[in-house]
């Protein structure tokens, strides 16, 4: 086990009566539902429906009403990997360029620091891109660039973890890699906040489950929550909505 990853003591989130409207568009109606600290909860439901608002909200990039309250213990740190990046792929930076954005005050063309390298490296030997580190940051896989962002992510260590269907573009093998780490980080304390499409994955790693169609469908036991028919139902649904 990789010494980066110390021992943690996430917070615990409380969403009460959360709502979130754009427009004449309710995004987010009355969400009522807490995430334990040192639990991997899980965020599913249909697309269009709420779920990456929801994380926004946490994160305070979209303004909403009701509370979320966030019960912090001594490490007040967020590490988060959005769902895509908007990022220039011509830009001549390179991947430990762009992970030293994360760790240091001066500009990113610049070589890191000896002790913010040190950190680099075991972020980026984490989820196995150690060897790429020269390359240029636009040029790798959509796979490699959402690995990137999770070692990103990790500086520095976070106690509360926000992933946006992080899996989306991994092969196999990246995919493996997310799966140990995220086992690794929640056994070190740290809360991790995920929005998964992948059912039979969150009945495997997830602690609880919330499914989210702009309201609250359900929230529990993932193994106790996602039967079948239920899922069915729900998605079925969803596309005769849409």
């Amino acid at each position: 086990m990789n010494t980066m990853l110390k021992a943690k003591c996430g917070p615990s989130i409380n969403f009460e009566n959360v709502s979130l409207t754009l427009g004449n568009t309710r995004i987010l109606k009355n969400l009522n539902f807490e995430i334990h600290s040192g639990a991997l909860h899980c965020i599913v439901g249909p697309n269009g429906g709420g779920k990456t608002s929801l994380l926004r909200s946490l994160l305070g990039q979209m303004p909403h009403s009701g509370n979320i309250s966030i019960e912090w213990h001594e490490n007040r740190t967020i590490g988060y990997v959005p769902q895509t990046l908007n990022y220039d792929t011509t830009l001549p930076i390179t991947v430990e360029n762009f992970m030293s954005m994360t760790c240091q005050n001066r500009p990113a063309f610049m070589n890191p620091a000896a002790k913010d390298w040190k950190a680099i490296r075991t972020a980026l030997e984490l989820v196995n891109m150690a060897g790429k580190s020269k390359r240029i940051f636009g040029q790798l896989s959509g796979g490699e660039r959402q690995r990137v962002l999770l070692a990103q992510a990790l500086l520095p260590e976070p106690s509360l973890l926000i992933l946006d269907e992080p899996t989306t573009g991994l092969d196999k093998a990246g995919a493996a890699i997310m799966r140990s780490l995220l086992q690794e980080l929640k056994a070190k304390g740290v809360t991790i906040l995920i929005i998964h499409h992948d059912l039979m994955e969150v009945k495997e790693i997830g602690d609880c489950v919330t499914c989210i169609n702009r309201e609250i469908l359900f929230s529990g036991c993932p193994t106790e929550e996602l039967s079948a028919e239920r899922i069915m139902s729900i998605f079925s649904s969803a596309r005769q909505a849409a």
